[in-house]
């Protein structure tokens, strides 16, 4: 395949790829429906501190905050090194998911419920549409990636007011939010082995927000072990935010870093 020109679905790899969300829509249906477990909202530190409740968890999103907004600078002052303009949309719509998200989990984590869990989740889709949209545009092919955000962006914001509509009918099915979500990563993991970095310098850059992330997952599930292991000192909520916006700065920092690679294989949009 001639990454840029000749689209991924001409290719085994792009059939993976393809394959790989076909099979987690499928999963969202042949799976049996699964409601949020109410003690997903129980988390280990619920310590207030300057009368403000859950006080660490609150918090520790305010480097969503820092990285979304030094990434919209950089993007809307023209960094990045973009071949094309419109290639920094994906990374715009990625940004804004960060930026938005520290204000949705800080507001879910002063008062943890499902209705507020919404307005954590729904900027956190629009992070890994955007992500999914670059990596494929600089990875497999430039314009597929592109039309392929609002499709995804889309998809995100639907699994997520589904899961509540769902919960507020008495049947809440979170399955398709974790699937999309689950797929998200997978993509990018997919994109990353099968997919070499040909368009930019500092691709690898992508791997370290990839390790950030998986990182942040197992703190996410550790919560209150690590919390323990601590003796109170942070929970491994607390922890998983900051790794994950380690993630938002790895990203951050390979647009600082890039520059456009001379490929004539690789080409523009067109």
């Amino acid at each position: 395949m001639t990454v840029g020109v000749a689209r991924p679905r001409h290719d085994w790899r792009g059939w993976l790829l393809l394959g790989s969300l076909i099979a987690c829509a499928a999963a969202s249906f042949l799976v049996p429906a699964m409601p949020q477990p109410l003690s997903y909202h129980a988390f280990a530190d619920c310590r207030a501190f300057a009368s403000i409740p859950n006080f660490l968890n609150v918090v520790s999103n305010l480097p969503f905050l820092a990285g979304g907004a030094l990434g919209i600078a950089l993007v809307l002052g023209g960094g990045g090194s973009f071949t094309d303009p419109r290639e920094s949309l994906p990374y715009l719509v990625f940004f804004v998911g960060a930026l938005l998200t520290s204000f949705g989990s800080a507001w879910y984590h002063l008062a943890p419920d499902n209705l507020r869990l919404v307005w954590d989740r729904l900027p956190m889709t629009l992070g890994f549409a955007g992500l999914v949209s670059a990596a494929i545009s600089e990875r497999a092919d430039a314009r597929l990636g592109l039309r392929a955000m609002w499709p995804l962006l889309a998809l995100g914001a639907f699994t997520v007011l589904y899961w509540y509509a769902t919960e507020r009918l008495g049947r809440g099915n979170v399955i398709p939010y974790g699937l999309y979500q689950g797929w998200s990563v997978l993509a990018i993991v997919l994109l990353l082995v099968f997919f070499p970095a040909r368009r930019y310098t500092h691709g690898h850059l992508l791997v370290w927000a990839a390790a950030w992330y998986a990182l942040a997952k197992v703190f996410e599930s550790t919560d209150l072990a690590i919390y323990r292991l601590t003796q109170g000192l942070v929970s491994g909520h607390t922890i998983k935010h900051l790794l994950a916006a380690g993630a938002v700065f790895a990203i951050l920092r390979a647009l600082r870093l890039r520059r456009a690679l001379p490929d004539p294989k690789l080409a523009p949009f067109a």
